[in-house]
Parts: C-alpha cells; structure tokens; sequence
C-alpha cells in the first residue's frame, strides 16, 4: 500500500511545476528578444531551440513512465516528468541571462 502523499509532497511538486512555468516564460521572453537583436544569443539558438524538445520530451515521458510501472504515486509521477524538463529548462534559463542583453543597441 501506497504512503498518501503529504501537503509537503504536493507543495513541492506544485512548486517545481510553477519553477518550469517561469523558467519557460524567461527562456521565450529571451529568445524572443535575440530573434528581434535585443538579446545577445547565439546564432544557432534558433536551431538549440527546435532540436532540444524532442530529446527533452522523450525523457520526461520515460521518466514518467517507469515511475508509473514502478507503483509511484500521481504526485512522484509528475515530478518524475518535471524533472527532465527542468534540468533543461534551467540550463536554458541560466545561458541566455549570462548572455546579457545585446550590447550593440547602446
């Protein structure tokens, strides 16, 4: 039989979930703001950006999927699913703010 998941482990999930929703809007916000020559990115980013979501879905889903076959509850389930996408979201995030805005506009 299955712990209940506590308010503690549905906190934590809800807050990875919120951490890859804002961590999602930055890297669009950047990267939107490269394709218009505001952001400093690099010129393949256009390419990283279709590429990664392939591999980084495939991930998420396996995660998910083997937590599932392995008896987790919903809750580890969805943060076996985070997971992948928050590794990938936080490089992403932490690479374009080191970037910088685009020194050229000065």
């Amino acid at each position: 039989m299955l712990k209940p998941a506590s308010s503690i482990d549905l906190w934590r999930t809800s807050l990875e979930l919120w951490h890859l929703g804002v961590e999602t809007q930055m890297i669009v916000s950047m990267r939107l703001l490269g394709m218009a020559g505001i952001w400093s990115v690099s010129p393949l980013e256009n390419r990283r950006m279709v590429g990664e979501k392939l591999p980084a879905f495939s991930k998420s889903a396996r995660a998910a999927g083997d937590a599932v076959m392995n008896g987790k509850r919903p809750d580890q389930v969805l943060a076996a699913a985070i997971g992948p996408l928050r590794g990938k979201t936080r490089a992403n995030s932490r690479r374009l703010v080191n970037r910088g805005p685009n020194r050229l506009l000065k």
